[in-house]
């Protein structure tokens, strides 16, 4: 069953074609749009996010050169500072937020939409799939990236920036997982979940 956003008329859900848009009797709003090849895209998506959240974290964010003197960080390293200087809540923040939050969405994301490529399904599919459906505004990397480009403004009076290329992944990182989210029809994998419990019911 599906319930419009506009107008809350309840229709029962029906098998649609790739690319079909389902639209309220009522109201004209868009009740449904099923999505070409969604799982194919995201998953393909997901794989790139993953690649690019180790790029992100693994190289240097930002250098800052002072004469001969270059200093470096990295994501994980400007979490630290700022638990080190106190700033414990916020530390915590950055590392839910930034780091933790887009992690456990990658890994889910792959965890449930793979074996659904080949219809199957992992165990414990269901609450994974709720549990990153309930994450994603967690996932806040827009945000510190936009703390980033203040500090960038703010520090090039003191001396020479160095973007890194952790900086660059980091942009791309949000860019690919935003594009992710969008792709994924969630309706899709309902469907398909449910067709497996039936077949294992049936078994």
């Amino acid at each position: 069953m599906i319930a419009c956003h506009d107008c809350d008329l309840v229709y029962r859900l029906r098998p649609m074609p790739e690319g079909a848009t389902a639209i309220c009797t009522r109201c004209g709003a868009i009740l449904y749009a099923h999505k070409k090849d969604s799982l194919d895209r995201t998953l393909a998506l997901v794989i790139a996010g993953l690649i690019l959240f180790f790029v992100s974290n693994m190289f240097p964010l930002l250098g800052m050169k002072d004469g001969s003197l270059i200093m470096e960080t990295t994501l994980i390293q400007g979490v630290t500072t700022l638990y080190n200087q106190g700033m414990t809540e916020l530390s915590l923040l950055v590392l839910t937020t930034c780091v933790l939050a887009p992690l456990i969405q990658i890994f889910g994301l792959l965890y449930v939409l793979s074996p659904l490529k080949y219809n199957r399904m992992a165990p414990l599919t269901v609450v994974i799939f709720r549990f990153i459906r309930k994450l994603q505004p967690w996932s806040m990397m827009e945000v510190f990236m936009l703390g980033i480009l203040v500090s960038i403004v703010k520090l090039a009076k003191m001396g020479s920036i160095i973007p890194g290329l952790s900086l660059y992944s980091f942009a791309a990182l949000i860019i690919v997982l935003a594009w992710a989210v969008s792709s994924l029809d969630p309706h899709i994998v309902w469907e398909k979940i449910e067709t497996r419990v039936k077949r294992k019911g049936r078994a």
